[in-house]
């Protein structure tokens, strides 16, 4: 049975901000970039071991580096819970802690 990821409401935002940013230099680097980062998400919900763990900012946060971004995820019963997909150049810690506060 094929394991199922999910993204919540701001990693969508992430995903289509990441596009739009890529876009203006390149369609097709954008549209090859979202292809590339779906194909991580299935391969994190098969094995929601990957990545290191990011325990300090959320409990059961794990994440894994595409790019010069990071899938910020949890695992769940059926696959993964994908919270955020964040450049790894941004104050990552900032970042979680305004989404905890807000």
């Amino acid at each position: 049975m094929t394991k199922r990821y999910t993204l919540s409401k701001q990693a969508k935002l992430d995903l289509k901000d990441i596009k739009n940013y890529i876009v203006r230099d390149s369609l097709d680097n954008a549209e090859t970039f979202v292809r590339e980062i779906a194909e991580r998400f299935q391969s994190l919900a098969d094995f929601p071991g990957m990545g290191r763990s990011y325990e300090t900012l959320m409990p059961n946060l794990r994440g894994f580096i595409v790019g010069n971004y990071i899938i910020f995820y949890r695992p769940t019963k059926n696959g993964i819970a994908i919270e955020r997909i964040i450049s790894g150049y941004r104050d990552i810690e900032a970042i979680f802690l305004q989404d905890n506060e807000g």
